[in-house]
Formats: C-alpha cells, sequence, structure tokens
C-alpha cells in the first residue's frame, strides 16, 4: 500500500498534539505525529513528572499509541516544538525499530517546517535487531 506523505497535515498534527502537552517543569511543550503504513497518523506529547527520570517524550508516546493500535509500519514522524527540535537519542534508538529510514519533519510550534532529515542520518550505526543475533 502506498501512503501519501502530506508533510504540513504530519506537522499540523503534531501542533495540536503539543498543544496536549504536560510540561510543568521545563515549560518545553513538544508535539509529534506518526504516518503508518496504513495511512493512519497517531499523534503524542510530552508527558514530564516531577521525578525527571520517568518524563517520556512525545515521539514515543506517538510511537507506543501506534504499535498498541496495531500499526507496527511507520513511514513518517513530523516534530513541533518552539524553534524545532531533534528527536533525543532514546527516541532515535525507539524510532529506528519500526523503521531505519523513518523519513523526519522538524516543526516550530506554529507548524512551520524547520528541517527536514532521515532517521538514517539521525542514528548513523544504530543498534538493531542484527546485533542480538548469535554470530
Amino acid at each position: 500500500m502506498e501512503v501519501s506523505l502530506d508533510s504540513k497535515a504530519l506537522l499540523n498534527a503534531a501542533v495540536g498534539a503539543s498543544d496536549r502537552a504536560y510540561a510543568p517543569y521545563s515549560k518545553f511543550k513538544v508535539g509529534a505525529a506518526v504516518l503508518a503504513k496504513s495511512g493512519k497518523i497517531y499523534t503524542g506529547c510530552n508527558v514530564e513528572n516531577a521525578s525527571y527520570g520517568l518524563t517520556v517524550c512525545a515521539e514515543r508516546v506517538a510511537v507506543f499509541k501506534a504499535i498498541s493500535e496495531g500499526d507496527k509500519e511507520l513511514e513518517a514522524l513530523a516534530l513541533s516544538a518552539e524553534g524545532g527540535a531533534y528527536p533525543c537519542g532514546a527516541c532515535r534508538q525507539v524510532l529506528q525499530e519500526f523503521n531505519p529510514n523513518l523519513r523526519i519533519f522538524l516543526g516550530d510550534s506554529e507548524g512551520q517546517l524547520v528541517a527536514e532529515s532521515s532517521l538514517k542520518d539521525l542514528l548513523p550505526k544504530p543498534f538493531g535487531p542484527e546485533c542480538l543475533e548469535n554470530k
């Protein structure tokens, strides 16, 4: 199934998700939207916690929603944050699990495209399933 990629629609979904972010400590609201191969868009926002290590990034929330709904093939990710932001290392690793060639659109809090990249460029030497195979 060929999925039509509308980066503007994906960015707008990420902006909408950022409005729901729970960021009382950092005040840095982030929204993410992942496009599954099925054509469905899943959104997520960052959820902070007073015990900072338990905070979850918007990207992982969106990916986990997709996976929990049965969509394991991801095509693209849009991220919305003030000034634009790249996924953190932990999020890059999670994204790699579901598509090492993922397209990534980075937008500001208004949904304007700031940068476009690929996961391969952001995570050039990933740890993947092949690393767990007995050799």
